[in-house]
């Protein structure tokens, strides 16, 4: 018997708070200290996170309505109004506040989930506490200092693989997706027809990418655009961040050399772009990237995920955040696509040449602000999902967006090659 969509609803909600007071259990100063400009002090996620389960799940989305927060108190949440790096200076509540505001909302939605009809308001509230979790660990990571999270969770062994591509032939699959649980941007499914393309099996990986910087790639203008030269120059960039010049890097906290079999991650898409042209190769496009991932050439038809309809678990692909890193490549050859394309989901988000647009027919969906006005904006697309991220908030065709300066995210590539 299928489960009651409001158990599921309450068991999402569970398990994105079970991660997000996992993250917040720290003394003050780590919740209201600012580890980074580009992220908000942790206190602040955490109050956000009730503020957006009051509007939604409470109020209906009716901004106008009288929320748990007063109204003046309420518009420091608001991530339109007050940039990142302006939140820390903010009169903002108290760790404690925080905390006892986001149980008190959790209890009122739970008094209401019996009566609850709305199951995608739900499902939108979990995957938005599941994308504020990763945000903290991006946070986390730029925190200095003695580490605080512990190791991570052991990882199965990778295999001998070898860093191929596979083919893609040409001809037409189901871009997108009608899934009562997706996102706006994602929706509606839709045919569009592509060329044959190759894509790589595997991400790039760390020893794979040392290359480029041990062959002069930092110093090269020839590999990157032009704008992509102009930002190495003025950031100073050389190698990945939190990598050193003397092969190790930096991962929360812990000082440890570069395993050269993990995918790379913390490159920018024009860091990404540079590999691409080094390597003779370039980016995939979102529309490639999804079709190598989803689409079944010999059923004529979409897989829930690469590997079919088995829900994700730790056989198949590395999420959750447990494991605070990327598992090596060839760890999970039962998660391949049906192309043979491996690790899609999970480990790094995988930038794509694609800017972020509607699809035709686009819709938006209760919250309007969540994608709409990213249209048109000076971004790019990354696919797949990272290590840190929760099986309820990533699916073949869901799709982040970042500046392509951006790196601090947990974010690799990889190849592509016109036939």
């Amino acid at each position: 018997m299928p489960d009651d969509p409001r158990q599921l609803a309450a068991r999402g909600l569970a398990r994105a708070r079970a991660r997000t007071l996992a993250l917040t259990d720290f003394a003050d100063a780590e919740l209201t200290c600012q580890h980074s400009p580009l992220m908000s002090p942790l206190v602040w996620d955490l109050a956000h996170i009730g503020q957006q389960e009051d509007l939604w799940l409470l109020r209906n989305g009716n901004a106008a309505a009288q929320g748990v927060l007063a109204a003046d108190v309420e518009r420091l949440y608001d991530a339109f109004e007050h940039p990142r790096a302006s939140r820390v200076a903010l009169p903002l509540l108290s760790p404690q506040a925080a905390h006892a505001f986001l149980a008190d909302v959790r209890g009122r939605v739970f008094d209401a989930l019996g009566a609850a009809d709305d199951t995608f308001a739900y499902g939108m509230v979990t995957q938005h506490e599941q994308m504020h979790v990763e945000t903290m660990l991006a946070t986390h990571q730029l925190r200095a200092g003695e580490p605080i999270l512990g190791p991570g969770a052991a990882l199965p062994l990778g295999r001998a693989v070898e860093h191929d591509a596979v083919l893609v032939p040409a001809g037409p699959f189901v871009l997108g997706t009608d899934d009562p649980l997706a996102l706006d941007n994602e929706r509606p499914a839709h045919t569009v027809e592509l060329p044959a393309f190759r894509i790589g099996r595997f991400p790039v990986t760390n020893g794979e990418y040392a290359r480029f910087v041990a062959d002069g790639g930092y110093a090269e203008p020839r590999w990157w655009s032009a704008r992509g030269w102009r930002h190495r120059v003025e950031a100073g960039l050389e190698r990945p961040q939190f990598w050193s010049a003397d092969g190790s890097r930096r991962r929360f906290g812990v000082v440890e050399q570069v395993p050269a079999d993990e995918p790379v991650q913390h490159v920018c898409f024009f860091e990404a772009e540079a590999y691409a042209a080094w390597a003779g190769a370039r980016l995939p496009t979102e529309q490639e990237w999804e079709k190598a991932c989803a689409w079944d050439p010999a059923a004529g038809t979409r897989r829930r995920w690469p590997w079919g309809s088995a829900e994700p678990s730790p056989a198949l692909a590395n999420l959750g955040g447990g494991a605070l890193r990327p598992a090596p490549v060839g760890t999970y050859p039962g998660g391949a696509s049906a192309y043979g394309v491996e690790q899609l989901i999970g480990d790094v988000w995988e930038w794509t040449s694609s800017p972020i647009t509607p699809w035709p027919g686009f819709t938006p969906m209760l919250y309007r602000r969540y994608t709409e006005p990213f249209f048109g904006g000076d971004y790019r697309v990354l696919r797949g999902g990272s290590w840190a991220v929760d099986g309820a908030a990533v699916r073949p065709s869901f799709r982040n967006w970042d500046h392509p300066i951006r790196r601090q995210i947990f974010c690799g590539f990889r190849l592509a090659w016109d036939v």
